[in-house]
């Protein structure tokens, strides 16, 4: 195996251990395993030649995320903020030391560390088509549970919230996925009440 392959298989086997199972095509899959799978897969989409940082970068941008839960911290806005930059902080270091086991040196590594912070968002090309493909696997996979135990005016600001950081490309692409009938109102009611 190559670098490339060696890190898959490294990101893959580490995000297997992932206890928690959801279900895909009939079968259920470790959750992490899943997403990463998800979003390698959306990344390809919106650009097929996608570079081999940004493809590494996608499989990992959530690496081992079941192991910092949420309810580890206050149960608060400064609680969930707090929560989401150490777990950013956590998928950097680990991808980053996964990739050196598999043979990778520090430039490609610094690259792909970078894409996981989003630290040149939104001005580099590579950091829009990773957000566009991760608020494209929310609003695919995990909108409508996230829907149906939210409050509606929570779930509106969310949409609201994701489609400021999408593309026109990739705001296109969610119109066209085959979501349910409420689920489509709820994005029509969030972009009609957007005013930014």
């Amino acid at each position: 195996m190559d670098a490339f392959e060696k890190a898959i298989a490294l990101f893959d086997a580490e995000n297997a251990r992932d206890p928690n199972l959801e279900s895909a095509g009939g079968i259920r899959h470790p959750r992490e395993l899943l997403y990463a799978r998800r979003l390698t897969d959306w990344v390809l989409k919106l650009a097929p030649a996608a570079s081999e940082s940004l493809r590494l970068a996608a499989r990992c941008q959530h690496i081992c995320r079941w192991t910092i839960p949420r309810e580890t911290y206050p149960m608060t806005r400064a609680g969930y903020l707090r929560w989401r930059n150490d777990l950013k902080q956590f998928h950097a270091r680990k991808s980053a030391a996964l990739l050196r086991v598999a043979g990778y040196g520090e430039e490609m590594i610094a690259k792909v560390v970078d894409l996981n912070l989003k630290k040149n968002f939104p001005a580099e090309a590579e950091s829009r088509i990773l957000e566009d493909a991760l608020c494209l696997v929310f609003l695919e996979f995990q909108f409508a549970d996230l829907a149906r135990k939210t409050a509606a005016d929570k779930i509106i600001n969310a949409v609201q919230k994701t489609w400021r950081k999408m593309t026109p490309a990739a705001r296109e692409r969610a119109m066209s996925l085959p979501l349910g009938p409420e689920e489509t109102r709820l994005i029509q009611q969030a972009l009609e009440g957007d005013s930014e």
